[in-house]
């Protein structure tokens, strides 16, 4: 996973990671509102989830301490990091933020 990670994050393209866990009751909140982002810019931003359970070396390399954790990567670098859920209007902002 992590050569595969490393390729998608270093992409030109914003790409916002969901660091979530399936036990984390907050993580399930972030869901739908990852989608109505998802939704609003479409192919301007790339979307994926990491399960800290089964990639705890990405978790560790990035010091996921809490969870549902959101990173917005871009060409490898990390933009922004928060722990916690999210409105869609803050998440959005941020995003667009760093579209070309």
């Amino acid at each position: 996973m992590s050569g595969k990670f490393n390729s998608i994050i270093n992409s030109k393209r914003p790409v916002l990671v969901d660091f979530y866990a399936d036990w984390c009751m907050p993580c399930k909140q972030v869901t739908p509102i990852l989608k109505q982002v998802k939704a609003e810019l479409k192919d301007q931003v790339r979307i994926i989830k990491v399960n800290v359970d089964k990639n705890p070396a990405i978790a560790t390399k990035f010091q996921i301490r809490n969870i549902p954790t959101l990173i917005l990567f871009k060409e490898g670098e990390v933009k922004w990091k928060v722990a916690g859920v999210r409105q869609k209007s803050e998440i959005e902002a941020v995003v667009r933020n760093n579209i070309d």
